[in-house]
């Protein structure tokens, strides 16, 4: 039985010390890329600056096909969008971005939109920098992990975690045979990232020392890539593998430990000891809690948006509010239920059509019951629901304070948490797939290269 709306989910914040309250320092702001920040913005917000590349991303992977005919799925959702647009850190009055189409990180002036200094790599840099210290770390299609000033982006150390210089052409341009796809999280005092997407020639997992760049443990692998935004936990370390399931490591030692059932995709987030994942083919998103495998449930959705008392579901047309902690409960209830409904339908099949009657007619009304309890429960979870409202843009949705940002095509909308009604818009140009909230401002990348940034309006 799928469950089609998401679970309600606790919030942890997994690095606290990696985020000073009014910075964004890496993807999503935090490890568990929570999307969340402490802010509070005033409405309405009026266009600060822009600040437009000269040239405008150039993503690995083209879209989905229209359909699948093996399976005959339609209308299939792109699971590799990872590097759609610039998505930015920020920190300390900066603002931070690498390019895939220049193969540099750029800094920005907060305030004016203004570039203070570019970094050159030689090959694209596709996923957002990470903020550290005064340092900025970032992996490129090169096959190294630089670490830079963030001052003035003067190299401090740089690193080649695949064995060898070697490249080939891929997605268009000249890279490493080892490219840093997996994006670099700080955790702990190490540096976790991935490099590689070939698994025949190796897929590296690793942890540095964010001072030297030296190695404290890395692990090959030989069956699939790591592509995407990685996650980190006070024991676990999170790499979404493409179009595959995340694969599940020990962050201590490397150790792999598991790969998660699911859709495949490269959103993902954290939320206590569950993770969060997909689009898949159709839009599903994947829940797997704890050292589990299976997931625990599956629902149609686009992103999700958690904190301790609501648990926010972005769908291609709507956005939900639910009641987590009510929600959860009668989650869990519906779980033993069916575990038990499970039981009693094995039994039968192991009894057959000749078992013993008075057994079979046993497990028949135990059925029966735990299915009349299924639709009492079923009904408990729809009152959960505290709002369903329209919602006009599904491509990214993060939350600042009591208010959630939701980034469309040709535009940026504000809604309340509290009701999910739509309280600002404001237009852009291209399609909206990173926003972001740091020091008063509202920051949306599109994917015609440009980085907006909108303030409350004076």
């Amino acid at each position: 039985m799928k469950q089609t709306i998401a679970l309600g989910l606790l919030l942890t914040f997994l690095s606290p010390s990696l985020a000073a309250a009014d910075d964004w320092p890496t993807y999503m702001h935090d490890n568990a890329r929570s999307g969340v920040s402490g802010e509070t913005l005033k409405l309405p917000l009026q266009l600060e600056w822009d600040y437009s590349t000269p040239l405008p991303p150039q993503p690995a992977w083209p879209d989905s096909a229209k359909w699948d005919g093996w399976s005959k799925t339609y209308n299939l959702k792109t699971r590799q969008v990872f590097d759609r647009v610039y998505h930015v850190a920020i920190g300390d009055g900066a603002v931070y971005f690498g390019s895939s189409s220049s193969d540099q990180v750029y800094c920005l002036d907060a305030d004016t939109g203004k570039k203070r200094w570019s970094f050159f790599t030689e090959g694209p840099v596709r996923l957002a920098p990470m903020l550290h210290d005064g340092r900025v770390y970032f992996g490129s299609d090169d096959g190294y992990v630089y670490c830079v000033e963030a001052a003035d982006g003067k190299l401090v150390w740089k690193h080649r975690p695949g064995p060898h210089p070697r490249r080939i052409p891929g997605n268009g341009r000249v890279i490493s045979v080892w490219p840093v796809r997996g994006s670099l999280v700080l955790q702990d005092g190490l540096l976790h990232g991935a490099a590689g997407m070939f698994p025949s020639e190796q897929v590296y997992v690793f942890a540095l020392d964010p001072a030297t760049g030296e190695e404290a443990w890395k692990t090959p692998q030989d069956d699939l890539p790591v592509q995407g935004y990685l996650l980190a936990s006070s024991t676990r370390l999170y790499t979404p593998s493409g179009r595959n399931n995340p694969i599940v490591f020990d962050r201590g030692n490397g150790k792999r430990l598991r790969v998660v059932e699911g859709q495949g995709g490269t959103y993902a987030l954290l939320t206590g000891n569950q993770i969060v994942f997909g689009p898949g083919k159709t839009g599903e998103l994947g829940l797997v809690e704890g050292d589990q495998q299976d997931q625990l449930a599956q629902f149609a959705g686009n992103h999700m948006i958690v904190t301790p008392s609501m648990s926010y579901l972005h769908t291609d047309t709507h956005l939900s509010g639910l009641d987590r902690p009510q929600y959860l409960a009668h989650s869990r209830i519906r779980k033993a239920l069916m575990g038990e409904h499970r039981g009693h339908r094995d039994a039968l099949k192991k009894l057959g059509a000749d078992g013993d009657k008075a057994e079979i007619k046993k497990h028949k009304a135990e059925m029966a019951r735990i299915s009349t309890r299924l639709q009492e429960v079923a009904e408990d979870l729809k009152k959960c629901i505290l709002y369903n409202q329209p919602c006009g843009q599904s491509l990214s949705l993060i939350l600042a304070g009591d208010m959630l940002f939701a980034g469309g095509t040709g535009e940026v909308a504000a809604y309340g948490g509290d009701n999910g009604k739509q309280l600002w818009k404001h237009k852009v140009d291209g399609n909206v797939y990173g926003l972001a909230v740091a020091g008063g401002r509202l920051f949306v990348s599109t994917d015609t290269g440009r980085i907006y940034c909108f303030q409350t309006a004076q």
